[in-house]
């Protein structure tokens, strides 16, 4: 998951009108696809998530119709074979160069992770890398030449074996636009736009496929809170907001951003190709810096998605009227082990032990008012004050000693009042000292971008854990 961290106010003449057509047959199997209840993120970045077998029934529990993974493992895709779950699988990242210059590394792929499962387990889509154009290193810039060869020969592999009801996508993050707001004015960025984009549109529509979008309104609400309407962002707003180019009147914020890709498509000369959401949902909590990271929002967003996606007849967005968006929510569990801002390990609807977070049916059968109360949020504004980092209650002494010693390592000031004999050295123990110097480490190193999480041995506090010999250094926000 990547963040699309705000929204790029330039405005451009618009080149040409958004329409959208698909035939018979094509609107009967999109349909069919659509008409499922809402999709599932199955991520496993946790060393305490149950078992795939007890995930997948997790999975069936909360009524979702589809399960996305990200990769092909095999134990998952042999239980899926016994639900009625339709399924995506993924390639991962670093296999996208040696499929896309080779056909048979794409066959190799596709025998080992699709015929053995293929067709009891219900593949629907494969996805070819997730999110490549939000990384930008020469070796990520050779993985995005090879893109859009790889999504053809894995085609061209399952075609060859008589497979042609499973689509080859693959899921891009919003930051695959320069400018996204007024959505009339989506564009995409200048170095993806002729030598991947235009390849990816033009392959996304001779074969019929989707563009998926990880799409999050959460992000570019919160770049600013107090000015950003949160209602908004939860489909929860009376007021709208009319594109000033083209008319079109929004009622929330996902609609602008889901359109502002159209319109980015449109521009390039693909304005029919289809969108999918591979990814969006809403933190259940995150750091105290991080506003509006809660349950009460969590649930109230993807109430609502849920609502607007399994509508009958579909919504679609304002520029595509009627027409049916499949949708994965992100995520299945809050994964503890995802690097990152605490958000980060905070996206799921069930804990890792299978209880839910919030109520939710993702069938979309009940309606919103009949699901359970939640608690009352305390963070949607932005907080104010000192924030400490310690380390977490029950820590590893062992992990804490290693971690102590690299928080200490980068600068000599770090650690300097842990030294015998200074003000912070008793009480000597590992925890003290690797709370200190946590604190002090992310104090200095914030601004470049450090978080207080040191492998899951660190926490945010707004209680001052220092006495009165010993000042621990403290982030003011």
């Amino acid at each position: 998951m990547a963040s699309f961290a705000l929204f790029i106010f330039t405005l451009v003449a618009l080149s040409s009108s958004c329409s959208y057509a698909i035939g018979p047959q094509n609107n009967k199997t999109l349909l069919s696809l659509a008409s499922r209840p809402i999709g599932i993120n199955y991520g496993r970045l946790g060393n305490n998530l149950p078992s795939p077998y007890q995930s997948i029934n997790l999975v069936k529990s909360i009524k979702a119709g589809h399960v996305k993974l990200y990769n092909a493992d095999q134990e998952t895709l042999m239980l899926l074979s016994q639900t009625n779950l339709y399924v995506t699988i993924m390639v991962p990242n670093n296999q996208i160069i040696s499929i896309g210059a080779d056909q048979a590394a794409a066959d190799n792929w596709v025998n080992t992770n699709v015929l053995p499962h293929y067709p009891q387990t219900r593949i629907r889509f494969v996805l070819v890398g997730n999110e490549i154009l939000s990384y930008n290193s020469d070796q990520d810039k050779q993985i995005w030449a090879n893109l859009v060869p790889a999504m053809r020969k894995i085609v061209n592999s399952l075609r060859a074996r008589g497979i042609h009801n499973i689509k080859v996508g693959t899921p891009l993050a919003m930051d695959v636009l320069r400018s996204s707001f007024p959505p009339s004015n989506g564009t995409f960025r200048e170095e993806v736009a002729a030598p991947v984009m235009l390849p990816l549109l033009k392959f996304l529509n001779g074969t019929n496929s989707f563009f998926f979008l990880d799409v999050y309104p959460y992000f570019p609400w919160s770049t600013d809170p107090v000015n950003n309407h949160l209602d908004f962002a939860l489909f929860e707003s009376n007021s709208t907001y009319t594109d000033p180019q083209t008319g079109l009147v929004y009622t929330n914020l996902l609609d602008q951003m889901l359109d502002s890709v159209i319109f980015a498509m449109t521009k390039l000369g693909y304005p029919n190709v289809r969108l999918a959401i591979s990814e969006t949902g809403w933190p259940n909590s995150g750091d105290i810096d991080e506003t509006g990271a809660n349950i009460f929002n969590a649930a109230t967003y993807n109430r609502n998605l849920i609502k607007k996606m399994t509508a009958n007849p579909p919504l679609g967005t304002p520029a595509r009227r009627g027409s049916p968006i499949p949708t994965f929510l992100f995520s299945l569990f809050n994964e503890n082990q995802k690097p990152g801002s605490g958000t980060e390990r905070h996206w799921g609807i069930l804990n890792p032990n299978g209880t839910q977070i919030y109520d939710i049916d993702l069938s979309g059968t009940r309606p919103v008012s009949s699901l359970g109360s939640l608690p009352k949020p305390n963070n949607n504004v932005p907080f104010k004050g000192n924030v400490w980092c310690v380390a977490v209650e029950g820590a590893n002494e062992t992990e804490l000693g290693q971690a102590l010693d690299f928080a200490c390592g980068r600068s000599n000031a770090t650690c300097a009042a842990l030294a015998p004999g200074r003000e912070c050295y008793a009480p000597v123990s590992v925890t003290w000292h690797a709370s200190y110097a946590f604190s002090s480490y992310w104090a200095q190193f914030r601004n470049q971008s450090s978080q207080c999480y040191f492998n899951g041995l660190a926490r945010e506090t707004t209680t001052n854990p220092g006495n009165e010999q010993c000042k621990f250094p403290s982030v003011t926000l």
